[in-house]
């Protein structure tokens, strides 16, 4: 009997939080990353980053958030060492400038979401989409996000990191229907600590069930640790 091949995930590399995300996104999943500021989105994703590239799997990263050399520094700082990967071309970063991609997600990002596609790379994240979202049309928001899905079924993973009020209840409602994995983010004030909350809202074709809640803490040095959200509201 052939032997079953073992199925790819997005994982994050940390085997704790995977778990709470049902052992890792499928291959091949639109994701989206939402919540508040300083919430933990883009640690997050940088985690899935690393846990990709540790897989085997090539990633771009579109970013408005940090330069190359901060994007490195940053994720160093959290045991997050990728400069191997840059210089293996196995990680490519591409710091995004709003205005020269002319604040659009139909002629701007998605041009580059395509290219990635064509080039193979398994991994495709843009943090974040935020600006582009406000400045663009519900009916643009949703076809950008349709055609996403589009690069998906094709063999890419994207991952989409913004800010929860870039989008009305209705467009958010119409999106998490739309993505196959959907992650919240926010801040709790548990005591004198502030404690980072990643729900689970959704992750399709998980290998077991999803962890509703995980509580965490980023930790310099260390990176991102799991706190049992029980624990971290005694």
């Amino acid at each position: 009997m052939e032997a079953t091949r073992p199925r790819k995930v997005i994982s994050t590399g940390n085997n704790e939080l995977d778990k709470k995300m049902g052992g890792g996104i499928p291959a091949k999943s639109l994701s989206l990353v939402e919540g508040q500021a300083d919430a933990g989105k883009s640690v997050l994703t940088q985690q899935l980053v690393w846990g990709s590239l540790r897989s085997g799997l090539s990633a771009m990263v579109f970013t408005t958030e940090n330069t190359v050399k901060s994007l490195v520094s940053q994720m160093q700082s959290l045991n997050l060492d990728i400069l191997d990967y840059l210089l293996l071309s196995k990680l490519r970063v591409y710091p995004l400038d709003a205005k020269k991609t002319r604040r659009s997600l139909s002629s701007g990002l998605m041009p580059l979401l395509s290219m990635c596609a064509n080039k193979g790379i398994d991994l495709a994240v843009v943090d974040s989409i935020t600006y582009y979202v406000t400045h663009a049309s519900i009916e643009e928001v949703l076809t950008f996000f349709e055609d996403c899905k589009v690069l998906c079924g094709q063999g890419m993973s994207i991952i989409c990191v913004a800010h929860s009020y870039a989008f009305d209840e209705n467009v958010m409602v119409r999106l998490g229907a739309m993505c196959d994995a959907h992650l919240r983010m926010r801040i709790e004030t548990m005591g004198s600590k502030m404690i980072k909350i990643m729900e689970v809202a959704k992750v399709r074709g998980a290998e077991m069930n999803t962890g509703n809640i995980v509580s965490f803490d980023v930790e310099p040095g260390l990176g991102i640790r799991v706190i049992p959200y029980s624990k971290a509201r005694a």
